[in-house]
């Protein structure tokens, strides 16, 4: 008598998994926050809202996954480091853009020049790099996000490079 559970879909398994921890860390996460009630939310409501149904859904799917039986045992395939690096990259290197690195004497170059270095660098994840696609995507990421963000929302963020504008 086997007394483990077998996974018959390992994609399934390890998605629920990722649900799970992700939906636990926010929850666990926004106990730091006062939580509120229904009526009177505080600010670690919503993502504790958030985390536990996630951490729910992610548990509905890791036990589908010992469950549901399919052909092939859904074997998850190889890891994509080439994309993952550049992607990952891409949001670093925004970061660092868009507010600087003071520790390391590296001044905020702003929004727009973030929104470039993120586009071009992410867009180096895929199989084929075509500049002048890439380039206009940026420009109109740019300026949609300039309209959206800094007009339309009024956050106070640089826009430009700090040695430019002062």
């Amino acid at each position: 008598m086997e007394t483990f559970v077998k996974i018959k879909s390992q994609k399934d398994f390890f998605a629920g998994l990722a649900y799970l921890v992700v939906g636990g860390g926010f929850a666990i996460g926004a106990t730091n926050y006062q939580i509120g009630t229904g009526a009177r939310m505080g600010p670690g409501y919503f993502p504790m809202m958030i985390g536990i149904l996630l951490a729910i859904i992610g548990a509905v799917i890791m036990f589908k996954s010992t469950v549901v039986e399919t052909v092939d045992g859904d074997p998850i395939g190889k890891w994509a480091w080439k994309q993952a690096v550049f992607i990952i990259g891409a949001n670093l290197l925004f970061g660092v853009l868009l507010i600087g690195l003071p520790s390391f004497d590296v001044p905020a170059m702003g929004l727009i020049v973030a929104i470039y270095g993120l586009t071009f660098v992410a867009s180096l994840a895929g199989d084929h790099f075509r500049f002048k696609e890439v380039f206009i995507l940026a420009t109109i990421l740019a300026a949609g996000s300039y309209f959206v963000f800094i007009r339309a929302l009024s956050l106070v963020l640089p826009v430009w490079p700090s040695f430019i504008v002062g």
